[in-house]
């Protein structure tokens, strides 16, 4: 089975770190997502607002440096968690657990979005496997075997 979500978007408020009892880093954040599309009418596109909870070293990454209007890339899998509230009535809530954050814009460019169509994933923080948490640094363009073809388009395969 595969249970895996990524999602982009705006914090609507500072991240809020807690701890659990046993001193766990726990952060809980809300993800602002706009649509790609209108409405049914073809009208203003509608926002959704993704929980987002995030553990140990990310959330505590999280915590540190997003603050409210960062644009943010949460990878991570959806959970449906189940519960009853004070007045004995089921509840469920859908929320994404954040294995990696990444940012979505520079922090130059501040709440404006990046220079680069605001895709710049310039750091993460990335949680791997076994549940511990390590800073991920960003990725080098791997080796390649293939030669460099000039701008004459002779040489292109297509």
């Amino acid at each position: 089975m595969l249970n895996h979500i990524t999602i982009m978007g705006r914090l609507t408020r500072d991240p809020e770190l807690r701890r659990t009892g046993s001193g766990i880093a726990v952060a809980s954040f809300t993800v602002a997502v706009d649509r790609d599309f209108g409405g049914r009418d073809g009208g203003e596109r509608e926002t959704d607002f993704i929980d987002c909870v995030a553990w140990r070293q990310t959330g505590e990454f999280v915590s540190k440096y997003f603050t409210k209007g960062r644009m943010i890339v949460v990878s991570g899998r959806l959970q449906i968690r189940s519960w009853t509230d004070k007045d004995g009535n089921k509840r469920r809530t859908a929320e994404v657990v954040a294995d990696n954050c990444y940012f979505g814009d520079s922090k130059r460019d501040g709440d404006s979005g990046s220079a680069y169509g605001g895709n710049s994933f310039a750091g993460a923080y990335s949680a791997p496997s076994a549940g511990f948490g390590g800073y991920s640094a960003p990725a080098s363009a791997p080796a390649s075997d293939f030669a460099m073809l000039e701008d004459d388009d002779a040489q292109l395969p297509f």
